[in-house]
């Protein structure tokens, strides 16, 4: 089978555009997790999160270079995926904002590397950082997965269209 020559682009995407069409791609929500400075916990709503190798267990996801977690995660070297559950939109904009309150919600433990994970999560992983790459704006983290559990539920929080949204099961 052959495949027609891609027409050549030349102009360039506008990030509006770019951000509303990659919206229509729907995700699955995760809050990433580790221990920064004196030992206090930090987390990050991401979605750009996705397997990449089941031998040797590899996963990846994005952080945005100006972003805190990613010092963290630097320094560290450990960190917890925490895939969540239908009712955690609320939870998902907490960990999408700066600053503020944000494990008060929830019931949170360490994990066997420290990092946090909720409790009342679909289910988590624990990883160490395997590897970086460059991403544009944003870096690639490779973790390398230590420890993996299924916790509550069986309905993932998913991401459509700018809103949280559940999957039918």
């Amino acid at each position: 089978m052959e495949f027609a020559a891609a027409p050549s682009v030349t102009e360039p995407v506008d990030e509006t555009s770019l951000r509303r069409t990659l919206g229509l791609y729907t995700t699955g929500v995760t809050v990433v997790t580790s221990v920064g400075s004196e030992e206090q916990w930090v987390g990050k709503t991401v979605n750009s999160f996705t397997a990449v190798s089941l031998t040797p267990p590899l996963v990846l996801f994005c952080v945005h270079y100006e972003a805190p977690m990613l010092l963290v995660l630097r320094r560290r070297g450990g960190f917890a995926v925490n895939i969540l559950a239908e009712d955690h939109a609320a939870l998902s904009r907490a960990f999408a904002r700066s600053g503020g309150p944000r494990f008060e919600e929830g019931h949170w433990s360490a994990g066997s590397t420290g990092s946090p994970i909720l409790s009342e999560a679909l289910a988590f992983l624990e990883c160490r950082v395997e590897r970086e790459y460059d991403g544009g704006d944003h870096a690639i983290v490779v973790g390398h997965v230590v420890r993996t559990g299924r916790l509550h539920g069986d309905r993932p929080l998913a991401f459509f269209d700018s809103t949280h949204t559940s999957i039918g099961k």
